[in-house]
């Protein structure tokens, strides 16, 4: 799937953009599944908040049990100060998670298949498994920042091979708040890792490494059908929105079989709901 030179610039900084990896059909179907799943979802069930605010970061039984199921989360700004929505539902929701890829046949059929696959050996996974899925609004005017991050700090295995497939499903740019990426970071330690033991969920920090900042850091701005492949130590961020469009991108959370995925995970999978790869 990807030429040599492909494979040393991945090595090299730890990401490879693949323009045009989806179609716009695949786009468009994948976009009308999620509208229905949030057409469907009732607010009066969760108001649970999706961010990455470690002040304000919240873990409830909605959350964990999303492991296994397609929960939406909302925006931090969706609620006024009476917890009302301050707009429409479908304009509220930050995300949907995490286990679309397999409940949903429509989502299954754009997480899987051959060329990912090959994609994925590629990268150095030998027995891809995906945990992860996750649909992402990025909702105009307030689209939720996502702070600076390593993905290996919630998919730790030994040694960790958790890596990122991120699908732009629209053009993603500085306005509508793309993602950013420090090119060669996934060199630099593992800084935080998220623990779970029962119910209960905490964030080790473990290395004092700074983030990246803005001259450090190269904005990652595709158009819709780009495939983003980054590596689990990749550090990368993307700003608040306060455009007027959407920046929709669906992401997939993939390990080596071959690795040892830790038990303190807070997604877990039991013998009835087994983790699959893309083929």
């Amino acid at each position: 799937m990807l030429t040599s030179e492909q494979k040393a610039r991945y090595r090299q900084d730890g990401l490879i953009v693949l323009p045009g990896f989806k179609s716009p059909a695949h786009i468009a179907a994948l976009r009308a599944q999620a509208q229905q799943i949030v057409e469907a979802f009732d607010p009066a069930t969760s108001k649970t908040i999706f961010t990455t605010n470690e002040q304000v970061r919240a873990v409830d039984r909605y959350f964990l049990d999303s492991a296994t199921r397609s929960s939406c989360f909302f925006e931090e700004e969706a609620f006024d100060a009476e917890g009302q929505l301050r707009q429409a539902k479908e304009l509220s929701i930050n995300k949907i998670g995490h286990a679309m890829h397999d409940l949903d046949p429509v989502f299954s059929a754009f997480s899987r298949g051959p060329e990912l696959h090959a994609l994925a050996q590629d990268a150095g996974l030998v027995e891809p498994q995906i945990w992860q899925s996750m649909y992402i609004f990025k909702q105009p005017g307030i689209g939720g920042e996502v702070g600076w991050h390593q993905d290996a700090t919630f998919f730790d295995s030994s040694p960790i091979s958790v890596t990122t497939f991120w699908f732009a499903l629209e053009d993603a740019t500085l306005e509508n708040g793309c993602l950013w990426a420090e090119l060669g970071g996934h060199r630099s330690p593992l800084r935080e890792r998220f623990v779970r033991h029962g119910d209960t969920v905490t964030m080790e920090k473990l290395d004092a490494t700074p983030w990246p900042n803005a001259h450090s850091a190269v904005p990652l701005e595709v158009e819709a059908g780009t495939l983003v492949m980054f590596h689990g130590l990749l550090p990368h961020y993307s700003a608040p929105n306060r455009s007027p469009r959407s920046r929709h991108a669906y992401t997939l959370h993939v390990t080596d079989g071959q690795t040892a995925y830790a038990p303190t995970n807070w997604l877990q999978r039991g013998t009835d709901f087994p983790v699959r790869g893309f083929v």
